[in-house]
Parts: C-alpha cells; sequence; structure tokens
C-alpha cells in the first residue's frame, strides 16, 4: 500500500475511534435515541439532494437502515449514557467480526475452521475479563447492548452484501432515511418529549458539532474513504487495519477523558485483539506460505 493510502487509512481508523469520546461528548446533554436520530437525519438531509439513490431493492435499504440505525448505534448509545465506557465500546463492538463470521457461514454452510475457534476464543476471554473486572464502570446492561448493536452491525454487514457491489456512500445516505422513524418513535416512547425538549434546549456548540462530527466525519467521509481504499487494494491488505479503532478509542478515551486503563483493562484489549488480529491475518500469512512453499 503506497504511503498516501496508508495514512488515509489510518486517519479512518483514527476517526472511527476516537468518534467513541466524540460520542461522550454528545451524551452529556442529548438523551442517546435523540441523538441517533440526529445522526441519521443529518447524513441523510442535504446528502440525498447530491447523491443518487443506489440501485438496489428499497426493502434492502430499509432493513440495512433499521438494522444500523435502532440496532447498532441506537443499542451502542444507550450503553454509553452511563452503561459502558467509550474506550470498552470501541473494543467490545469489533466482536462484530465474529457475528459476521458466524451468519455468513450460517448462510453458506462453511466450516468454522480451527484458527477461527482459537480467535473467538481468545476474544471471549477478554469480553469475559472486561464481564468479571468492570467495577462498576462498565454494567451487565452496558455489555449486553454493546453485544447487541455488534450483532446488528453484522446482521447489517449480511444485508448490504445481498445488496451486491453497490458504492458504499449512497447506500448508506438513503438507508439512513430508514433509521429515522423507528428511532424517533423509541426515543419519544422511551424517552420522553420532556426529555427530548431539554436536551435540544440544553445541548451547547460541542455537543451540535459532535452531531455533525458523527455524520459528516464519521459516515461520509469514513465511508467513502473506506470504500476507496477497498476498491484500490485486496481486501486482505486494507481490512486488517480495523484493528487500530479500538487502540485509537481506548488511547482517546483515556487521554481526553481520564479513562483508567488498568492492567486487566489492557489484558482484555490485547485478548480481544489478539483474537480480531488471527482472525483477520491468518488466512493471508497462510496464502504467503503457500506462495513461497
Amino acid at each position: 500500500m503506497p504511503l498516501p493510502h496508508l495514512l488515509l487509512a489510518v486517519a479512518v481508523m483514527a476517526v472511527w475511534g476516537t468518534n467513541f469520546v466524540v460520542i461522550a461528548f454528545a451524551l452529556e446533554h442529548l438523551p442517546p435515541l435523540l441523538l441517533a436520530t440526529l445522526r441519521f437525519a443529518l447524513v441523510f438531509v442535504p446528502m440525498a439532494l447530491f447523491v443518487k439513490r443506489p440501485n438496489v431493492p428499497l426493502s434492502n435499504l430499509a432493513a440495512y437502515g433499521v438494522l444500523i440505525g435502532a440496532g447498532q448505534f441506537g443499542l451502542l448509545f444507550l450503553a454509553m449514557k452511563g452503561d459502558i465506557t467509550p474506550g470498552l465500546a470501541s473494543l467490545v463492538v469489533q466482536s462484530q467480526i465474529f457475528f459476521t463470521i458466524g451468519l455468513s457461514m450460517r448462510t453458506s454452510g462453511e466450516r468454522v475452521r480451527a484458527y477461527q475457534w482459537c480467535a473467538l476464543a481468545l476474544a471471549t476471554s477478554g469480553i469475559a475479563l472486561i464481564f468479571i473486572n468492570s467495577e462498576g464502570s462498565t454494567t451487565p446492561l452496558g455489555l449486553a447492548l454493546v453485544l447487541g448493536a455488534a450483532l446488528c452491525w453484522a446482521l447489517g454487514n449480511i444485508t448490504a452484501r445481498k445488496a451486491g457491489g453497490v458504492p458504499m456512500l449512497p447506500y448508506v445516505v438513503w438507508s439512513s432515511i430508514f433509521a429515522v422513524p423507528p428511532l424517533a418513535v423509541l426515543a419519544f416512547v422511551f424517552e420522553g418529549w420532556p426529555a427530548i425538549e431539554q436536551g435540544l434546549r440544553s445541548a451547547d456548540a460541542a455537543s451540535w458539532t459532535a452531531v455533525v462530527w458523527q455524520s459528516v466525519g464519521n459516515t461520509m467521509f469514513g465511508y467513502t474513504a473506506w470504500q476507496w481504499l477497498l476498491s484500490k487494494h485486496p481486501a486482505a491488505v486494507v481490512t486488517p487495519m480495523a484493528l487500530l479503532v479500538p487502540i485509537f478509542g481506548m488511547s482517546a478515551s483515556a487521554i481526553v477523558l481520564s479513562e483508567p486503563m488498568p492492567a486487566w483493562k489492557l489484558g482484555a484489549a490485547a485478548l480481544v485483539l489478539a483474537g480480531l488480529a488471527l482472525n483477520l491475518m491468518w488466512p493471508l500469512v497462510q496464502a504467503r506460505l503457500r506462495a513461497r512453499g
């Protein structure tokens, strides 16, 4: 990968990783489901005026929008409202990789390979370590919500794959409109108009900047740049860069929010990252060994 492309990939990972701190800032004033509603509304408007709707069934766009909007980000934002720290959220949500693999194998009938079982065992050990040592910073509910968000992310990945090789930015923009109604309804039902009104009134410039960054930086820049990199390089070269997301997420949370990083948390991160690395890198290592042999 040329250096400019490598730097772009690192920039995307930095945006996606530090975004968990940005979410924490937004949640200081905005209720989580309202924040998710605003995020996806600003992805659709005004981008839908400039980006043509992709040639995929509306049912596919709707499924992706609901899974990623109400599912992934709705659950993630709810968890981060006091039930899990931003650093740990950035780590645990990466379990979507294993959910995606499991769902793909279920639909294709492919058997789970030995290295994938080892990778899953490592990552599961790390999540178990988080559960045992959370000490109030992460509740069982928070951990369950983030795992649910990871599962919805994986289901969204499967849904996007069924859409075929469509450009990712138009796909994300036009699916976002389907995320807004369920999120808005859930916000009114579970958070209530008084909380929504109070959140909108108390939101300061930093809060609104965080909302805009969710749409512009995290979604429009991140997805467009990632799709462009995948179009230029093999997935085996680009995909392992995703391991940087929890590294940036935990580092930013420690530096900006002073999130404690005791030994058990670093150990859990090492286990989860080792599992992710084994799962992503082992096929590439095998391919290179075969080429040399």
